[in-house]
C-alpha cells in the first residue's frame, strides 16, 4: 500500500513538473500598446494594427482626436504610450513640456491637402473656382487649433484668397468633421487632406492641392516619456516605419517619410 500511494504521489509530482514546465514554455500575451494620433490617421492605423497582430504584434488601442487635442492631454499625464501627430506644432508642444521622448520622434509619412465635394456638387478644377456663388460654404478644421486648418489656412493667405473667401469658411473640430460637413450636407466643399477623401464614403476630390505653394504635411511620430509599456511603444514605431506598413500607408494615399520603405 505504501509502495502504490508512492508511486501515486511520483505520478502526480512528475504531471506537476511537466505542466510548470509547458506554462514555462509557453509565451505571455503582450500587453497592448496605446496609440494617440491624429483622427486623419485612423482608417489607415486600423488596418495597420490589424496586420501587426496577425504577425504577432501587441494589441494596438487607439485613441484618435485632433492633434492639439491629443498633446494637451498627454501634456495633462494621459496614459500614452506613441503620439502621432498631424504637424509639428503639436509635436514640438509636447516636446518642450518634456512630454515625449525626442531622440524617438520621427518624422513618419506625408500627406496633401485636397478639396473635397460630393458627386454633383461644386467643379473646382483651380483653387480660385472657390469663388464662385454655388459655393457658399466651405468647412475646414479650425485655423487656430487644427493641422488642417492651419495649413489650409496658410495656403489660402500664399494664393491671396484667404480674406476673399473668409465669409464662406466655416472652422470645426477636426478634419473628418470637415468631411463629414460635406457627406451630410451642410457644406458645399470641404478642405481636407487628400487621405481624408481617399477614405470618405460618399465625397470625392474634387482638387488635389499641389505646386509651389502647397503646404508640406509632415506627421511626426515619438513615443511618449512616462510610456507605461516603452518597449511596446518603440517595436511598433519600427513596424510603422518598416515595408509592410509603408505599403499601407500608401494604399490610404499617405507618403512614408525617412524610413527606408
Amino acid at each position: 500500500m505504501r509502495t502504490d500511494r508512492s508511486r501515486g504521489w511520483a505520478v502526480v509530482a512528475g504531471l506537476a513538473v511537466l505542466s510548470t514546465g509547458l506554462l514555462a514554455g509557453s509565451r505571455a500575451p503582450e500587453a497592448s500598446v496605446t496609440v494617440s494620433a491624429a483622427i486623419s490617421l485612423t482608417d489607415c492605423l486600423e488596418a495597420v494594427a490589424r496586420v501587426y497582430a496577425n504577425e504577432g504584434g501587441a494589441p494596438v488601442r487607439f485613441n484618435f482626436a485632433a492633434s492639439n487635442v491629443l498633446s494637451r492631454q498627454i501634456v495633462s499625464g494621459a496614459p500614452v504610450d506613441l503620439f502621432i501627430s498631424a504637424d509639428d506644432a503639436q509635436m514640438d508642444l509636447a516636446a518642450r513640456a518634456g512630454a515625449i521622448d525626442v531622440k524617438t520622434r520621427v518624422p513618419l509619412v506625408g500627406n496633401r491637402l485636397a478639396v473635397v465635394t460630393l458627386p454633383g456638387g461644386p467643379s473646382i478644377r483651380d483653387i480660385r473656382e472657390l469663388l464662385q456663388p454655388g459655393v457658399r460654404r466651405i468647412a475646414i478644421g479650425d485655423p487656430a487649433a487644427v493641422p488642417a486648418g492651419k495649413y489650409a489656412r496658410d495656403y489660402l493667405l500664399r494664393v491671396g484668397l484667404w480674406e476673399a473667401l473668409a465669409a464662406k469658411l466655416v472652422p470645426v473640430s477636426n478634419v473628418r468633421a470637415a468631411l463629414g460637413a460635406v457627406e451630410n450636407g451642410s457644406a458645399d466643399v470641404a478642405i481636407t487632406y487628400e487621405t481624408d477623401a481617399a477614405d470618405a464614403h460618399k465625397a470625392r476630390a474634387a482638387l488635389i492641392v499641389s505646386g509651389p505653394a502647397a503646404p508640406r504635411i509632415v506627421y511626426p511620430a515619438a513615443v511618449v516619456s512616462a510610456a507605461p509599456n516603452r518597449p511596446g511603444a518603440e517595436r511598433l514605431l519600427a513596424y510603422l516605419r518598416g515595408q509592410a506598413a509603408a505599403a499601407i500607408f500608401r494604399q490610404h494615399k499617405f507618403v512614408p517619410l525617412d524610413s527606408g520603405a
